[in-house]
């Protein structure tokens, strides 16, 4: 089988991650590949932000799990790295833009042997008085919402699950 398409039919959530920071190499690819997905007209404008520091994941980690509504939740389960992907509110295509560009970091990630998890909540997570603060912090510009959150990192065997099968009537053919 193709290795792209044995790449898109095996990737997986990880909900669980070793303590290990993922290789520069790794994230780089990781990255540009986000750089390459399509975008509305071409536009390019979602924004996307690697951190990586522990102090500012762990922030970034409690102000997702407030918006979840559990405030000692651990909802980037471990990751030593999160991508956060930013969209101008004014683009009419800026969740699609943006989603597609979190599509491309969960599929690279595996190819280059790195797990992930599409974290959502990154909207009300810098919706807050201290997501703002971030934002201006790290450059953000105030027009750009919070898409979506991709953790990455060195899972854990516990933190993978197989497959569900497919639904029956997923596709249909006219």
């Amino acid at each position: 089988m193709n290795e792209a398409l044995n790449n898109l039919l095996t990737r997986r959530s990880c909900r669980a991650y070793e303590a290990a920071q993922i290789r520069d190499e790794e994230l780089n690819a990781i990255l540009e590949a986000g750089t390459f997905a399509p975008t509305g007209m071409g536009r390019q404008s979602p924004l996307i932000l690697s951190i990586q520091d522990p102090e500012a994941v762990q922030k970034l980690e409690r102000l997702n799990a407030l918006s979840a509504g559990n405030p000692e939740a651990h909802t980037f389960y471990g990751a030593p790295t999160v991508v956060v992907v930013f969209a101008p509110s004014d683009n009419p295509l800026h969740l699609a833009d943006a989603n597609l560009v979190i599509g491309n970091l969960l599929n690279a990630a595996s190819a280059v042997g790195v797990d992930s998890c599409y974290i959502w909540r990154a909207r009300e997570s810098f919706d807050t008085v201290e997501g703002k603060a971030l934002k201006a912090v790290w450059g953000i510009p105030e027009e750009y919402i919070g898409v979506g959150n991709v953790i990455l990192g060195y899972g854990k065997p516990e933190g993978k699950r197989p497959a569900a099968p497919r639904k029956a009537d997923y596709i249909r053919r006219v």
